[in-house]
């Protein structure tokens, strides 16, 4: 009995000390594969509930890819006979979403008759939405700009049938100018009943409430110009998230351009000032990583860390926009006239 309680323990203990190794390996490399080409700028896509992945760009071109089939879809979408720019999608079990930028603002879920149908419209000066996302098959938030004098928040509680928008008097004061920045669909992250924004003036707004009460903070984040700011916010769990931008602009700088959290956005942090990476527009956390791994795109290439985001290695010069992981090691990644599949090592 003591013989096979000890091969039983040991064999536990090889199985942890064998996950512990594969969680911990750090990721080196990267292979490419380009499955999509077209020229359009694509800032914006989705993984969806049954394995497929949707994207929408400009020129009115929206779009699904099954893997198993190695298949594409692709439709356009117009409006008055004007195609639209799309820089925001999101799904629910049933559902696809999409937002077009600038003004009119147009929301789009999938139709009964095949069709995407139009949901919500807003036309006015300075309106313009940069991303969106769902907590659940039932609530939807969307982000766009400072309009009156707070940001626009749209919210959904009936699964996207209909969007209300957040009153200035239920939100924080916006800075003068406050935005966000149209350039991954990233700069919202939800986890929970939480929502977390990230702004072009630097600040992050927080929910603890799926959006009935909003709380806003200043973060460290590099914010003195129009084109500075907070490009793209994720979190691991609901205390530990890492936020990446700086200035498009000056592609090359690295000064206040990366920060985390350990308090669930409460207070932030710089890490790797002054070191790699420079700006960046999507950051996102490897999957079953326990936090340590992120990978970090922009059109001037990628860049890991296998520490948290303390230190940062420059994987390749590859231009991408945003990226969304399947699993800890396959993630697709979108940029200027491509749609790739990633392979981490």
């Amino acid at each position: 009995m003591r013989l096979i309680t000890s091969v039983l323990l040991l064999l536990v203990l090889c199985a942890c000390n064998k996950e512990k190794k594969i969680q911990d390996k750090p990721i080196t490399e990267v292979e490419i594969e380009d499955l999509f080409t077209d020229s359009l700028s694509i800032r914006a896509i989705e993984l969806m509930g049954d394995g497929s992945l949707a994207f929408a760009a400009d020129k009115g071109t929206f779009g699904l890819y099954f893997p198993k089939k190695d298949a594409w879809v692709t439709s356009v979408q117009v409006y008055d006979s004007v195609p639209l720019h799309f820089r925001a999608v999101a799904h629910t079990t049933n559902d696809f979403f999409m937002l077009s930028i600038d003004n009119p603002a147009l929301l789009y879920k999938t139709g009964d008759d095949g069709n995407m149908k139009l949901v919500y419209k807003e036309e006015g000066e300075g309106v313009f939405y940069d991303a969106m996302t769902f907590w659940n098959d039932i609530e939807g938030i969307a982000v766009g700009d400072s309009v009156n004098g707070c940001l626009s928040i749209l919210i959904t509680r009936d699964g996207g049938e209909t969007w209300n928008k957040v009153p200035c008097a239920d939100l924080p004061e916006s800075d003068a100018g406050e935005g966000a920045f149209a350039a991954s669909n990233t700069n919202i992250k939800v986890l929970g009943n939480m929502a977390w924004i990230v702004t072009t003036s630097g600040n992050v707004y927080t929910t603890n409430n799926k959006g009935e009460s909003w709380q806003v903070v200043k973060s460290p984040m590099i914010n003195a110009e129009p084109t500075q700011g907070i490009y793209s916010v994720d979190f691991y769990d609901e205390n530990i998230g890492v936020a990446v931008g700086g200035d498009y602009t000056k592609p090359d700088a690295k000064t206040a351009n990366k920060m985390k959290t350990t308090d669930g956005g409460k207070t932030w942090t710089l890490v790797a000032d002054g070191e790699n990476p420079s700006y960046k527009s999507c950051v996102q956390f490897v999957p079953d990583s326990k936090g340590k791994q992120l990978v970090a795109v922009g059109f001037n290439g990628m860049d890991v860390s296998n520490d948290g985001g303390q230190s940062w290695t420059h994987l390749n010069d590859e231009s991408f926009y945003t990226l969304r992981f399947v699993n800890d090691s396959l993630a697709y990644a979108a940029g200027q006239n491509r749609i790739s599949k990633l392979l981490f090592k």
